[in-house]
């Protein structure tokens, strides 16, 4: 229905989109994927990369969010518990299972406005804000049961005198609790949602930014200016979804020029890379004497990952970067638990990406809501859906969501359909990554174990497709690096909307940790002289890599 209560017929307009999505993060994506799939017509536009924003600057967790359970969000967990095996099964060869250790000491604190710390500090305030024992191990109890756990190990405590898992730890730690969580490569992930929904018939635009959105007779007239030297066009769609992330205030006010009283409060996440801190595959989950928590995770084969915290970021305009002030936070933070201090100085790499959390007008970043706000608008006399906040994890039931709301506006759409159909290179088994890696190991003899290795975890069973042909190493083209060739390269281009160095080496994989600036700078000059539109260009470009 219109603002007048009348369906949107996909008769009266031809050449009209039904969805046109502003935003290539993982929700923009996930609805393109959705809809599609539902028989609607949809084009989105990304002004910069996919992923290129908040959704490539995550703690790449598929989680329940444990601590989320103190502020009683007890839907927003559930679902999210739920979800990590959904999307498990999925995506095998991006997302996997990990146990997570959680050491308790008692001098560990809540964040002060918790409902669950106000709670405790009536009837129990003798505790003077610390988190006691048997409230962790009733949070996990939750946590293990709420999603109704198939794959994934629960709960168990852990001795960490003597063990593996202890011997990195200052020797007051002498207890903990382990559970499971999943990891998921965040930025990978959107593109795959991204090509399954191009190979469903969406159109896909990246460097293309949503320059203005104005309604006529009820139909988006919206116009797209493509970086570089494109042609500025305009598509007319029935709908509008703005899932613009961080900037989806400014897509409402500056973009489409309607008044609106919802808004985003910005949360800027940052987090810091080192070398690895130990040699067991767990994650620590550490709990501060200021309420905070931080995750450390094994990253990379060769390093470990610190993250995250939460600050006010107050300009949607500004570049968010991991502050000095923040380096020292999390390497202090984690130093609080290791036996071998992590200084500044052991810092590889660090990322901040902003989360656009719906404004529920709560006193701290921490406490503000992880729960997404979907509204519809039609004031401009055409309807738009404006996504607020969200996480990773439920990305594919904020879409469903999505979906409902705009139902109403497409009755003859189809059903729900995405849980459990696989994405890109997805189609084989939870636990066949040690398979799939000795086939094609045993495809490719030239490959050794750690490229395989990289290759089955980033494309699955598509890496089958990306090596093509090729009988020696020499057969892929130009190595730029860390085993990356030419012939991956131009996969990328053509496959993953890949346009520049970056969107390789930190987003469609992480070799910039690998790489150094000038082999990073001289892809990007290769990319631009050979950025190819067709497979005949395709097959020139990658003999000319060869050569």
């Amino acid at each position: 229905m219109n603002a007048g209560g009348a369906s949107l017929s996909q008769h009266e307009h031809h050449d009209v989109v039904d969805l046109f999505v502003i935003g290539g993060g993982i929700n923009g994506c996930g609805i393109a994927r959705d809809a599609v799939g539902r028989g609607l017509s949809v084009e989105l536009a990304e002004m910069n990369d996919l992923a290129s924003a908040t959704s490539s600057a995550s703690t790449k967790l598929f989680h329940g969010g444990l601590r989320y359970l103190e502020y009683w969000e007890i839907r927003l967990v559930r679902e999210a518990l739920i979800e990590r095996e959904t999307l498990l099964r999925a995506m095998p060869h991006i997302s996997w299972p990990m146990r997570f250790v959680l050491p308790y000491h008692r001098d560990m604190r809540f964040e002060g406005d918790t409902p669950t710390s106000k709670l405790l500090n009536v009837v129990m305030p003798w505790m003077k804000g610390r988190r006691p024992a048997w409230l962790i191990r009733l949070g996990l109890f939750m946590y293990d049961n709420l999603g109704g756990r198939k794959i994934l190990k629960g709960t168990t405590s852990l001795d960490l005198r003597g063990t593996p898992e202890g011997a990195p730890l200052q020797d007051r730690f002498e207890k903990a609790y382990e559970y499971s969580d999943c990891w998921i490569e965040d930025s990978r992930l959107v593109v795959l949602n991204a090509r399954d929904a191009q190979a469903r018939g969406a159109r896909i635009n990246v460097q293309t930014k949503v320059a203005s959105a104005e309604q006529k007779k009820g139909i988006w007239h919206v116009t797209l200016a493509p970086q570089g030297d494109g042609e500025t066009r305009v598509v007319r769609a029935r709908m509008l979804v703005n899932a613009g992330g961080p900037w989806v205030e400014d897509v409402i006010r500056n973009t489409v020029r309607i008044n609106s009283t919802e808004g985003v409060r910005l949360v800027r996440g940052s987090h810091i890379v080192v070398p690895k801190l130990y040699d067991h595959d767990k994650c620590y989950f550490f709990q501060g004497e200021d309420g905070r928590i931080i995750f450390t995770i094994p990253y990379e084969t060769d390093f470990t990952l610190i993250g995250t915290t939460d600050a006010e970021h107050t300009d949607v305009g500004t570049k968010p970067v991991c502050t000095p002030e923040e380096q020292s936070y999390l390497a202090n933070f984690a130093s609080s638990y290791f036996k071998k201090p992590v200084t500044t100085d052991d810092i590889i790499w660090t990322y901040s990406g902003v989360r656009p959390l719906y404004d529920d007008g709560a006193t701290s970043a921490t406490a503000a809501t992880r729960d997404y706000v979907l509204k519809v608008n039609e004031t401009a006399g055409a309807p738009m859906l404006n996504v607020f906040g969200g996480k990773i994890t439920t990305y594919r039931r904020l879409a469903e969501t999505a979906l409902e709301k705009i139902t109403p506006y497409f009755p003859e759409i189809t059903g729900p359909w995405t849980a459990g159909v696989p994405l890109p290179g997805g189609d084989f088994p939870v636990d066949g990554v040690a398979d799939l890696t000795a086939r094609l190991a045993a495809r490719y003899p030239f490959l050794t174990p750690a490229w395989a290795t990289r290759l089955v975890k980033a494309y699955g069973t598509d890496a089958f497709e990306v090596l093509g042909d090729a009988a020696l190493e020499a057969d892929l083209g130009q190595n730029f690096g860390a085993k990356l060739t030419a012939q991956e390269v131009l996969w990328l281009i053509k496959n993953e909307f890949a346009r520049k160095a970056t969107d390789v080496v930190w987003r469609r994989s992480k070799l910039g940790l690998r790489m150094t600036a000038q082999e990073i700078e001289k892809l990007d000059v290769w990319m631009a002289q050979n950025a190819p539109q067709t497979t005949s260009e395709t097959q020139q470009s990658l003999r000319k890599g060869r050569g």
